[in-house]
């Protein structure tokens, strides 16, 4: 049971409120065919404390769905009414089909220009669907959830295994996976990340976009298959709740790997209920890119003129045109994006703004980016702050989420961001009437007569560094 609240009906809202009650509804389901007379009403308490919780923050509009367990178990209906009285709202009980499309659909809200098939393991079922661009293919619904497998297999890993390659055998959509990522939805699978970005040491502790190669995956899973049941139960990054059903989460995303064969296993944050948010919008809406929109939101709150940052889009633009730089894949893209975010630590204290910016960047409850975009934007923006030589052990774990290439080019941007700052406050109307541009081998930063005092020497200072990373001499002068 999950009730989650958003600021507003959009393209990348922001969550005001998240909360999940482990209520076990699918926990009988396959073996008694009825939902347990204890998960019942461990539900309907959750769903009256949602309600009270619901108008305590003026919600003004309310969805609920209700899916798997409601929809095998015989007494479904009875609990519906009873659940329906419980929230005051009227449920939708979707099907398997639908719920698939909804994932999909929670997926392609949550990740730029999707490629693959996306499953989505439940308590009750699995729900798997091709994704591409923005459009779904046709979904398929099995009962292999967490819960349902325990049940089925009476706590037999063996016998589970069995279960899953018979259902497995009927879906046409694994076929689909090949060579295409395959996107994990559901808590179990995210419980699992969680466990492997332990072992691996990562860097970067955010669920959504983390991305684990076929092999790496296959050989964690199997160890988690094999691991006793004490052990896991040991784990205090996994809630007691989610702990027994980690073995089967496992084997079924083993199953999946051997089958599918993915080029990659990307972990999604965003599922059914993002895509009952995202079937809402208009066409228009569902067109804007949630990145740049939490940028621009991002922009809006914190920048002291954010009509700022799209001027110091056109000024990075044209350097990095004139500097005939390698062009990387999307870099236009993340170039709009740390341009709006460059001036949201200008509150904190002088000495902290690097890796406080830094940080809210990393952690963001950004979507429509990965991992190493958000290390490419973390770190231009603490290089911004705190110079292009500082460092602290954060750093050097985002450090290496990048290649050598994407690195350089953190560092030219965040020292034209060093620039720009200087000359302009920050404050719109300055940097368009300054000429900044590569020519030959220097770099010229041309002035008007009446913005001529704008030069100094610490100016003098970061164009300079500024050059050095470009490779080129410079040159001040005026228009």
């Amino acid at each position: 049971m999950r009730l989650v609240v958003y600021e507003m009906r959009g393209r990348a809202p922001a969550q005001v409120f998240n909360e999940k009650e482990m209520a076990g509804l699918g926990r009988q389901v396959a073996t008694t065919g009825r939902l347990a007379a204890d998960a019942i009403e461990k539900a309907i308490q959750a769903l009256v404390r949602f309600r009270i919780l619901c108008q305590a923050m003026h919600v003004g509009e309310i969805r609920v769905i209700a899916t798997a367990a409601a929809r095998y178990a015989e007494n479904g209906p009875a609990f519906i009414a009873r659940a329906e009285e419980a929230i005051g709202q009227p449920i939708e009980l979707i099907s398997g089909g639908r719920e698939a499309v909804l994932s999909g659909l929670g997926v392609i809200s949550g990740f730029h220009e999707p490629d693959g098939v996306v499953g989505d393991l439940g308590g009750g079922s699995l729900e798997l669907i091709s994704v591409a661009g923005n459009a779904v293919g046709q979904g398929a619904s099995v009962p292999l959830g967490g819960l349902a497998l325990l049940d089925r297999s009476k706590g037999s890993i063996k016998a589970a295994e069995k279960i899953v390659r018979d259902e497995l055998d009927k879906l046409p959509q694994l076929a689909a996976m090949k060579g295409r990522d395959f996107y994990a939805v559901g808590g179990t699978w995210r419980a699992l990340a969680t466990l492997h970005q332990r072992r691996a040491a990562y860097p970067l502790n955010v669920m959504h976009g983390y991305t684990i190669p076929p092999r790496d995956a296959a050989d964690f899973v199997k160890l988690v298959e094999r691991a006793d049941a004490s052990m896991l139960e040991a784990i205090d990054a996994v809630s007691s709740a989610r702990r027994p059903l980690l073995a089967y989460g496992a084997l079924v995303l083993d199953e999946l790997i051997k089958r599918g064969r993915p080029r990659g296993i990307v972990i999604s944050a965003q599922g059914v209920r993002e895509g009952l948010l995202h079937e809402q919008l208009s066409p228009a809406e569902q067109s804007v890119d949630p990145l740049l929109q939490s940028a621009r939101d991002y922009n809006l709150l914190r920048a002291r003129d954010p009509r700022h940052a799209a001027e110091l889009v056109a000024w990075t633009q044209g350097i990095l045109r004139t500097a005939d730089l390698p062009q990387e894949p999307g870099l236009d893209r993340m170039i709009e994006t740390v341009c709006l975010l460059s001036d949201i630590g200008w509150r904190a204290h002088p000495d902290y703004r690097g890796e406080q910016s830094m940080n809210v960047i990393a952690h963001a409850y950004f979507t429509g980016i990965d991992h190493v975009g958000r290390a490419f934007l973390a770190l231009t923006i603490f290089h911004r702050y705190a110079g292009l030589k500082a460092g602290a052990p954060s750093v050097e774990g985002l450090r290496t989420l990048l290649s050598p290439v994407l690195l350089e080019r953190v560092q030219v941007i965040a020292a034209i961001f060093r620039v720009a700052y200087l000359l302009s406050a920050g404050m719109a109307g300055i940097l368009p009437r300054i000429s900044a541009a590569c020519v030959d081998a220097r770099l010229v930063l041309r002035f008007p007569e009446d913005l001529a005092a704008l030069s100094s020497d610490r100016v003098e200072g970061r164009l300079k560094q500024l050059a050095k990373q470009l490779g080129r001499d410079f040159e001040i002068g005026r228009m």
